[in-house]
């Protein structure tokens, strides 16, 4: 269990952890000089049951709250501490809310220097407190009077403390790891040190992690857990890690960063949360409202913007958008706490909800959906709420990386839902099953309702296809989605064009009323020099495009070849000339035939001649080099022939 220490400056926090532990967490000759704690301080306890009770000393000074907020990240247990003579001052209440903000509900209050004052104050400080404490985080929380002098009611206090120690807390453990940095140093014959409070998942000696957000990658060398050398570190403990590789130096790392799994690694700047405002500071959210944010042990410049258009009142909660002025490395469901700029203030908190918000149509009734999906509190609550709003999918390895899971807990997860992923290269885009029994039944619905109407058309093209549909799913899933309709036989595939596998393109009745002009001309004595488009449209009194159009359709059916550019040769008569070629090939000793003897042949012109066999060249059906050709005997029966 991770204790961290709340309260006002000179309210005895570091005594008590030092009575507690033995450990003065007091370390630089600045906070020994001036009496004031300035840094983050860390001690320990050991527990009956074999835990091991970690200790965050915090600042209490108003000017050193940032640190206080970084200290307080990732803890299990509130202690804090209320001078008997003094009572509640302002960074008590600030400290309440920073918990509050944080999510921290458990805890105790330490009501210190109960030596220095008569036994009515501090009953009436006591009843102080139950007051206090009744709207806020630790509302069920013991008030214990002790003493760091005269050790009063320390022995209640450490009981306290591993009973709290013993009771099972939930953490991320098979998630992926994150480590929120607080502290980078050097130590001699080891190297680069960072410590910090594991937020989830699992790290051991050996593994390759990556200090983000600047993308550092490194490797633990030694690892301990909780102030001892261990092999392995999990959520809601105490790590130090001995980091090495290329660029890790104490320049190159700050407390802010995160030590994480490298497919965790996609630092965000521009952030939609839910946000919470403090009592009293409802008037100061204006648009682009400038604020310091602060997460786990970082801190950056932020602007507000607010995703609707209702009045914040003091205490009340909006959803808005956060744009950073750097990236941070963080994930969905993360805990913030925004302070004025000048840090004079703390103004409210709240959750981070979608780390790649978008910056354009981010106030739609369809994106604030999506958004109260995701203050949902499991991942799997979150997943399903989402898929149900429109859209109706989303980015699969976005919702993995961003919500830290791991392989066996995004299995798990696509199981629970029953998940259906449409993976296309690096996209995957996951759907539920009623969606996806949706969007088939549209998909079969457009493609039935183009064959009923235009038999003759051959299909849709895919993206005319994809842009009818909605909701629209991203060209990537798309395409996997048509390949999957496809291996299960409702759909063909044709180049570009989607069409019903039952489907087969027909010629209406003008258009095989028309076919039967036109077939007769292209046979016959003139079947190996047949008129071109033109001459047909010209000879039959008919617009030339309509004749293309027929002729380029019934090529499709098989009926014809576009030899050259509007030149249309029957099959029969293609599969004729292929016999041609391949006869002139076994008449030859070396197998090979010039364009002369194939022109020769088929009574024609040279230029028409060699046009013909360059369509058998593209084909495969001839091999050409130089002014000969052979034939490749693998491709003769492509129109149909087999000499």
């Amino acid at each position: 269990m991770i204790v961290g220490t709340a309260g006002h400056i000179d309210h005895g926090k570091t005594s008590l952890v030092r009575a507690l532990t033995g450990v003065d967490t007091d370390r630089l000759k600045e906070e020994k000089a001036r009496g004031i704690t300035i840094e983050l301080g860390f001690a320990y306890l050991p527990a009956p049951g074999g835990e091991t009770i970690g200790f965050v000393d915090v600042p209490g000074h108003e000017r050193f709250v940032r640190t206080m907020v970084a200290g307080s990240s990732g803890i299990d247990f509130a202690l804090l501490a209320v001078a008997a003579d003094d009572g509640c001052k302002p960074q008590t209440f600030e400290h309440l809310a920073i918990l509050d903000m944080l999510g921290v509900r458990r805890g105790l209050v330490a009501l210190t220097k109960a030596d220095a004052v008569p036994p009515g104050r501090v009953a009436e400080v006591m009843g102080d407190m139950a007051g206090i404490l009744a709207d806020g985080p630790l509302a069920d929380a013991p008030v214990l009077p002790v003493s760091a002098v005269t050790g009063e009611g320390l022995e209640p206090l450490r009981e306290w403390l591993f009973r709290a120690a013993g009771d099972p807390i939930q953490r991320p453990v098979e998630s992926r790891f994150r480590l929120a940095v607080d502290r980078v140093f050097t130590l001699a014959g080891a190297g680069v040190i960072v410590t910090g409070t594991a937020l989830s998942g699992e790290v051991r000696v050996g593994d390759r992690v990556l200090l983000s957000p600047q993308g550092l990658p490194a490797r633990v060398r030694a690892l301990h857990v909780q102030n001892r050398p261990a092999p392995i570190g999990r959520a809601g403990q105490r790590c130090a890690l001995n980091l090495s590789g290329e660029g890790v130096t104490t320049d190159a790392i700050h407390r802010g960063d995160m030590a994480l799994d490298p497919e965790l690694h996609a630092p965000a700047d521009r952030i939609d949360a839910s946000l919470r405002l403090l009592p009293g500071e409802g008037a100061a959210l204006r648009p682009w409202f400038p604020v310091r944010l602060h997460h786990a042990a970082a801190e950056v410049a932020a602007r507000i913007v607010r995703l609707d258009d209702e009045p914040l009142s003091a205490g009340g909660s909006a959803m808005v958008q956060l744009v950073l002025e750097r990236p941070i490395a963080v994930a969905s469901s993360d805990r913030f706490v925004i302070r004025d700029v000048s840090g004079q203030r703390t103004l409210g908190g709240g959750r981070f909800l979608d780390l790649r918000a978008p910056a354009r149509k981010r106030r739609t009734p369809e994106r604030i959906g999506q958004l109260q999906a995701l203050t949902l509190s499991s991942p799997a609550e979150v997943l399903g709420a989402l898929l149900d709003a429109a859209p109706h999918h989303c980015d699969w390895r976005a919702f993995r990386r961003d919500h830290a899971l791991s392989e066996a807990q995004a299995h798990a997860l696509a199981q629970e839902l029953a998940l259906v992923v449409l993976e296309a290269g690096d996209d995957a885009v996951a759907l539920l099953p009623a969606r996806w029994a949706a969007l088939t039944a549209d998909i079969m619905a457009a493609l039935a309702a183009l064959h009923a109407e235009h038999p003759d058309v051959q299909g849709l093209g895919r993206e005319r296809l994809r842009l009818m549909l909605q909701p629209r799913l991203p060209a990537p899933a798309f395409a996997a989605a048509l390949q999957s309709l496809a291996r299960g036989q409702g759909i063909a595939l044709d180049g570009a064009f989607v069409r019903l596998a039952t489907h087969t393109v027909r010629l209406t009745e003008a258009d095989e009323a028309l076919w039967d002009e036109i077939a007769p001309r292209l046979g016959a004595a003139e079947r190996f020099r047949p008129p071109r488009v033109r001459d047909l449209a010209e000879a039959l009194g008919r617009p030339e495009g309509d004749i293309r159009r027929l002729c380029k359709l019934c090529a499709r059916l098989g009926r014809v070849d576009e030899v050259a550019h509007d030149h249309f040769f029957l099959r029969g008569t293609v599969q004729e000339m292929a016999d041609i070629v391949a006869r002139l090939s076994a008449q030859s000793a070396d197998g090979v035939f010039t364009a002369a003897a194939f022109r020769d042949q088929v009574d024609n012109g040279r230029k028409v001649a060699i046009q013909i066999l360059d369509f058998f060249d593209r084909h495969g059906v001839t091999l050409r080099r130089g002014d000969q050709r052979r034939v490749n005997k693998h491709r003769l029966d492509l129109f149909g022939t087999a000499v």
